[in-house]
């Protein structure tokens, strides 16, 4: 396949890159990202000289700029990553969030539209369902009870999406997961900024009493996913990609001072956050049974190897902290 990625800079959009080619998922792949805060292209280091590969600085909002590149490089699929993504930022400032993930979502559907593209992935997230009561799992057909400005703009292009499907008959699938986590994560999200902080002997911020309830899913099972959704699913359809591994936010924390043999007094209760979610919990029966994936990477293993790779990059920790790694555009691209 000859891919479009958006949003290939991106925590699981550079995961997706790096295992797409490394693993001859694209004959082509060409990654579309406006690179933003958590946009850094030094997670694709190892891939950015590799001939198949092609970056381009753009903003899935400008029509004019995502119909050229359609053109151009007539990709037989688009995988859409793009999206502002994170919770906190969504409370403090929804209107980046309604512009990124509902007009952004439009625009590509619109290009895709226009020039007959074979596939379109739409990466959304579990989140869209809502807080679920216990024993429950959602599965596909859930109602949406979105919670968040974040989640509620995701259900919005979710709905966009499929709507084009039916419609317009533009092959879309979209994808649903759970809590990502592994190498590379902006240190913003629980697992990263918890091992950062311990690393450094820093507080570790938990939400009210911690016993929100996450299913955790290491990234590349998600990728993995992604491209059996991609090549096995059947467009119009959704599919939950989920890890089986459900925690209490605090006992995530746990796990992770006692990898790093760093004390529980580091733990620091803060006031919760509006409209916190207190369960998410679904079902990937249906992807299984269309695509025989299964994830892989247990939560105990996964985890390990996310702070040994952390543990091992404190430059890069220290390159985003600082803010430093959004020269790296700069340093790398200009005039080429």
């Amino acid at each position: 396949m000859r891919l479009l990625v958006t949003g290939g800079a991106g925590f699981i959009g550079s995961a997706f890159v790096r295992l797409a080619l490394r693993e001859d998922w694209a004959a082509r792949l060409v990654n579309l990202d406006k690179l933003t805060y958590a946009g850094n292209l030094e997670n694709l280091t190892s891939i950015e000289k590799d001939s198949r590969y092609r970056f381009v600085q753009g903003d899935i909002c400008d029509a004019d700029a995502v119909g050229r590149l359609l053109e151009e490089e007539a990709p037989d699929a688009i995988v859409h990553f793009a999206a502002e993504s994170h919770v906190d930022r969504s409370i403090l400032g929804p209107a980046a969030f309604v512009e990124t993930n509902v007009r952004g979502t439009f625009t590509l559907l619109e290009a895709a539209r226009a020039r007959g593209i074979g596939r379109f992935l739409h990466v959304s997230t579990d989140e869209v369902y809502g807080s679920i009561e216990e024993p429950l799992d959602a599965d596909e057909t859930w109602p949406l009870q979105a919670s968040s400005p974040y989640s509620a703009t995701k259900a919005g292009s979710d709905l966009l999406a499929l709507s084009y499907f039916t419609t317009f008959k533009l092959p879309v699938i979209v994808t649903r997961a759970s809590n990502n986590y592994g190498p590379f994560q902006f240190p913003e999200k629980l697992i990263p900024l918890m091992i950062a902080n311990a690393m450094e002997d820093k507080p570790l911020p938990i939400y009210g009493d911690g016993m929100q309830v996450r299913d955790w899913l290491y990234v590349d099972d998600h990728c993995r996913a992604i491209q059996s959704a991609l090549s096995k699913g059947a467009p119009g359809e959704i599919y939950n990609v989920g890890g089986s591994m459900a925690l209490p936010n605090i006992e995530v924390v746990r796990r992770i001072l006692d990898a790093l043999g760093k004390p529980a007094s580091l733990m620091t209760r803060v006031k919760d956050r509006p409209g916190h979610d207190r369960r998410y919990a679904i079902t990937t029966a249906k992807l299984e049974r269309a695509t025989n994936w299964r994830a892989l990477v247990d939560f105990g293993e996964g985890l390990r190897r996310t702070i040994d790779w952390y543990a091992a990059e404190r430059s890069w920790v220290k390159s985003v902290r600082s803010g430093d790694y959004q020269n790296y555009y700069q340093r790398n691209y200009a005039g080429r």
